[in-house]
């Protein structure tokens, strides 16, 4: 049986960055040690989903999607280590966060781009990628903003992952069977 069938898996993760995204929005983060808290746990938590994902993916994205959840390791342990850390080296370590994930979702979505439904992906990978640019673009921004392009690209994020299963789904629906293409 086909790995499409654990395209849910994906509905699961996006729902939870949509709620992360909310999390974010609705709490007053004053101190740089909650954001850096925050965004250690939001990391962890998406190199979890990406090992999920790279196990149900093919060899090349498998490959695409573990080296991504060893930069969410990383960026999460030094997020978790750096707690007494500016705002500047936070917003650093954000920005190539969502830069490399934008650019896996762009690639990823340009691949399956003879489904129906793959521009919301892409869109969604680029908005990551936009997100992440104007991160590093903006170093010094204020917490409140940082928190407000976190939340944004989370939010991005999670409606990229719900539109990516379905994607999935109607992938493994045609590998089942080939001629209702």
């Amino acid at each position: 049986m086909s790995k499409t069938r654990y395209w849910w898996v994906l509905v699961i993760a996006g729902l939870a960055w949509i709620g992360t995204a909310a999390v974010i929005l609705r709490f007053a983060y004053a101190t740089i040690e909650a954001v850096g808290v925050l965004f250690g746990a939001m990391c962890v938590g998406a190199a979890a989903i990406e090992v999920v994902v790279g196990a149900l993916s093919s060899r090349g994205w498998r490959v695409a999607r573990l080296s991504l959840a060893v930069v969410f390791v990383v960026a999460g342990v030094v997020a978790f280590l750096a707690v007494k850390a500016t705002v500047v080296g936070l917003a650093a370590v954000m920005s190539v966060v969502f830069v490399l994930r934008g650019a896996v979702g762009v690639v990823a979505a340009i691949a399956a781009r003879r489904e129906r439904g793959w521009k919301v992906p892409l869109v969604a990978g680029l908005a990551e990628l936009a997100i992440g640019l104007w991160v590093a673009a903006s170093l010094y921004a204020s917490i409140t903003t940082l928190l407000f392009w976190v939340a944004a690209g989370t939010l991005v994020h999670g409606i990229g992952q719900i539109t990516s299963a379905f994607v999935v789904r109607k992938v493994g629906k045609h590998l089942a069977d080939p001629g209702s293409r």
